[in-house]
């Protein structure tokens, strides 16, 4: 072979970590060339130091892994037992998954979580929308359409989140939230105005809020989404890969195409995008929503009845708007079973999803 031939030969990249074995992947979040050993000690201690930076959970805690068959999900559930066996974390593991009722979605994704309760060796728990509300996500796109169906499934879900908890008498909940997901929603609620939710929505934990609500966790709140992929893929997890069919006019599919845009020019954005929300403070004297509890369910709710009640109440009564944007005048109706005038359906029934 000739010089000039050679000096075209791509030598191979050992890893910059063991300097041994050969390189198999760049990691997204910090640019260092590893071999598949090296990034997965690297991804999992860094879950690791999250949870130990953050005292996430006690030695004798039941915690619940919110599973929904998705990459997040079944990486953090594979994660969490390693560690737990790892570190002597003495902790007691267990699978929470919500049936929403989506046909050729989630009854298959729900097959993934029987799979990984297998594989784990963790007892499951399924709490459907039907058994609870008496409506599953199929029933209400047919009511509402495809515009705002996602805000019926975000404020069901959270409820049957807890009640499921609640059943399985868990201390705390892990949800697969990765730093991707906690950057699209301070955007989110940087484009609403919604100074509430962006004082709260980059904690790693919450504490209890109130009775029925159980304190939850994200110990993959730093770990890259693309990262998560690659740890599934090289682990050869078994995961369900397929998007909600209802979720292509999702309000956080647009601050997630803007959030990869800034990243595809600026890799370091997702992090500086959490930073910014965990840094935000707001000055003395704005008034805050003061959180109380739902006169009907007894949820927690910063009104009389909280969103999920509303958002019911407006499925049976045949007037599915009635749960979107604020209608808190009609709170006392609903409390007491009055009927609504004329005027006020017809102001429901004109209001354009």
């Amino acid at each position: 072979m000739c010089i000039c031939c050679f000096s075209k030969v791509k030598m191979p990249v050992l890893c910059s970590s063991c300097a041994k074995k050969r390189a198999v992947l760049k990691r997204p979040k910090t640019g260092h060339s590893l071999c598949k050993d090296c990034f997965f000690w690297a991804f999992e201690e860094e879950v690791h130091r999250t949870i130990m930076a953050a005292k996430l959970f006690k030695p004798g805690e039941t915690v619940g892994i919110a599973a929904s068959g998705g990459k997040d999900s079944t990486v953090l559930a594979h994660v969490m037992k390693l560690l737990n066996e790892r570190y002597s974390y003495g902790l007691e593991l267990m699978l929470i998954s919500v049936d929403e009722g989506i046909t050729g979605y989630r009854d298959d994704s729900l097959e993934t979580v029987k799979r990984n309760q297998e594989q784990y060796e963790l007892p499951l728990k399924i709490v459907s929308y039907e058994e609870l509300y008496g409506w599953t996500m199929d029933a209400i796109v047919k009511q509402v359409g495809l515009k705002n169906n996602c805000t019926f499934c975000g404020v069901f879900r959270r409820q049957a989140l807890d009640r499921g908890a609640i059943i399985l008498k868990v201390d705390k909940i892990c949800t697969g939230h990765n730093a991707d997901d906690v950057a699209e929603t301070v955007l989110m609620n940087v484009l609403r105005g919604d100074i509430a939710r962006l004082r709260r929505c980059t904690a790693i934990s919450t504490a209890s809020e109130g009775e029925g609500v159980v304190p939850r966790c994200k110990p993959l709140k730093y770990a890259y989404e693309k990262e998560i992929v690659l740890y599934a893929y090289f682990k050869k997890l078994d995961y369900f890969s397929t998007e909600c069919i209802y979720s292509p006019n999702a309000y956080r599919g647009y601050a997630r195409t803007f959030l990869k845009d800034l990243e595809s020019i600026r890799p370091s954005s997702i992090m500086d995008v959490i930073h910014s929300g965990e840094n935000l403070s707001v000055r003395e004297g704005v008034k805050m929503p003061v959180q109380g509890t739902c006169s009907r369910c007894g949820y927690i709710s910063s009104q009389a009845l909280c969103k999920s009640c509303v958002l019911l109440e407006g499925l049976n009564r045949g007037l599915p708007k009635l749960g979107i944007g604020k209608h808190h005048r009609l709170h006392d109706k609903i409390l007491s079973q009055q009927p609504l005038t004329e005027k006020e359906e017809r102001k429901l029934k004109a209001v354009d999803f």
